[in-house]
């Protein structure tokens, strides 16, 4: 989501309150206090599409500034991230879950590294839910779609046409599959509910 220039959009949504819960993984809120941090992801600028000199480094301190502030909303709160998707819902008050796994970098202090710890997270914010959106995110995608009731209203959206099937696949008969990149779902969805 971040490499492809969603976050802008999904800020747009967070902001104007279509976004109560965001379930995802270290990896998100790493790339995008990276980008809030130094315009990077991965040590590419944004803004160019270029990698910058050194910018393999931004990614392991983007994790290290966080762990010395004490976690993402002390960040927030004492103004060492001043923008992005975290940001947003820090500022919003609007929960998150990062689901750690084994291959994370840092991880962020809020990533909850016990599985079942997480899985219980996630489903403690789906209640109630009638409309999840699976962005980008083929493992967290197919764990949110196997925890919702079938009349939940699901969209899957990625750039991979296999991603978007294999909810469906395994037993998510209500999720919608969108082949497309996730930037430009994003830009068109903030469009039209945002204008």
């Amino acid at each position: 989501m971040i490499h492809t220039g969603g976050s802008e959009h999904l800020c747009r949504l967070i902001e104007n309150d279509f976004v109560q819960a965001l379930l995802t993984g270290n990896a998100l809120a790493v790339h995008d206090i990276e980008n809030a941090l130094y315009g990077t992801s991965l040590g590419v600028d944004l803004e160019r599409g270029l990698p910058i000199y050194e910018g393999h480094r931004n990614h392991m301190a983007a994790i290290n500034a966080i762990n010395g502030q004490g976690g993402i909303a002390k960040a927030v709160e004492n103004g060492t991230i001043n923008s992005g998707i975290m940001y947003g819902l820090v500022r919003k008050n609007i929960p998150f879950c990062l689901a750690g796994s084994i291959r994370d970098d840092g991880p962020l202090p809020e990533t909850i590294m016990d599985l079942l710890k997480a899985q219980d997270e996630y489903a403690r914010h789906l209640e109630g839910a009638n409309l999840v959106i699976c962005l980008s995110s083929m493992l967290h995608s197919i764990a949110t779609g196997n925890m919702l009731p079938s009349w939940v209203r699901t969209v899957c959206v990625d750039i991979n046409p296999a991603v978007v099937t294999k909810l469906a696949d395994r037993g998510s008969s209500q999720a919608i599959g969108v082949v497309t990149d996730v930037g430009l779902f994003l830009n068109l969805l903030s469009c039209n509910l945002c204008s």
